[in-house]
């Protein structure tokens, strides 16, 4: 149950919730860039130091093997990723890097990431980081990344709580951050969306993907999907009328359109979730939700 208090700390204050279980890589090396733009969703080339983005691993068929954001510093790029899928991104640098002049470090155990997430966020540090997402300036405790919901600090992990407790900001729940994610529309991989979602089918076109750049893996499947065709599936807002469980089955009158994702009980508008459900369940539609008797009304991102 997510307490109303907490819960308005992040609409009028800010309070911080722990990404450390986030799985991280230091990726550097002369041809890092150059070697990642062949790789990636997004134009990493392009990125300034201090800039970043977010973007996606594919297979050859333009299915998701994990997304990250990208951040790039003067010498080196870092990657962060949904948790132990930076070994996926290691071992991509290692098995296609080779003869090339870049490297990859886990240093996953090595920092910390403390999500600042609320309107006084940005005020909390000094400086404060452009307002661009991903954009990033350095600080008397990290790095200071700016973020959709605030200001993440990027901090060695040994001095995390010196950090926490600097900074003089109340905890925030897992469950807290979940909901203000699922309310402004972001997916996540390995809950909403997985390694057989195309980026379009998520919504993650217009975040994680540069239809400027060169060839990547995967693009040719992204790039006629965009231009030419209709994906079969859409990511979807739930207005749900209960209670209901992450992956139960969605129904559009006999027929299955999808499987339930993130859900969580919202203060502002009650009990919602996010799910890619096929293209013919449109918004304003109501889907059947398991065998729980839970309706819920598909809406337009986000809610």
């Amino acid at each position: 149950m997510i307490e109303a208090a907490e819960y308005e700390l992040t609409r009028d204050a800010a309070g911080v919730a722990d990404s450390s279980a986030r799985g991280k890589l230091r990726v550097t090396g002369a041809d890092a860039a150059e070697f990642l733009q062949g790789q990636v969703t997004n134009d990493v080339e392009a990125l300034e130091p201090g800039t970043g983005c977010y973007s996606a691993l594919l297979n050859h068929k333009g299915k998701v093997r994990t997304d990250m954001r990208v951040l790039r510093g003067e010498d080196w790029i870092w990657l962060d990723t949904e948790p132990g899928f930076q070994q996926l991104l290691e071992s991509m640098v290692a098995t296609y890097g080779i003869g090339r002049d870049v490297r990859a470090e886990d240093v996953s155990d090595a920092y910390a990431i403390l999500s600042l997430v609320g309107p006084a966020a940005r005020a909390t540090v000094d400086p404060a980081p452009p307002e661009d997402e991903h954009s990033f300036v350095e600080g008397e405790h990290g790095l200071y990344v700016a973020t959709d919901a605030g200001v993440d600090v990027i901090c060695p992990a040994e001095s995390a709580q010196a950090v926490r407790e600097a900074l003089g900001l109340e905890e925030l729940s897992t469950e807290v951050a979940e909901c203000l994610r699922i309310e402004s529309g972001r997916p996540r991989f390995g809950v909403d969306f997985d390694s057989d979602t195309i980026p379009q089918e998520a919504g993650l076109n217009e975040r994680a993907v540069s239809f400027d750049k060169g060839c990547y893996v995967g693009q040719e499947t992204v790039a006629r999907l965009h231009y030419k065709g209709r994906p079969n599936r859409h990511l979807r807002g739930l207005r749900l009328s209960g209670e209901a469980q992450p992956g139960a089955e969605l129904r559009l009158g006999d027929r299955t359109v999808g499987a339930l994702g993130s859900v969580a009980v919202s203060p502002v508008h009650g009990p919602i979730g996010l799910a890619i459900v096929r293209r013919e369940a449109e918004p304003g539609d109501v889907l059947e939700v398991g065998d729980s008797g839970t309706t819920a009304e598909l809406v337009e991102l986000p809610f």
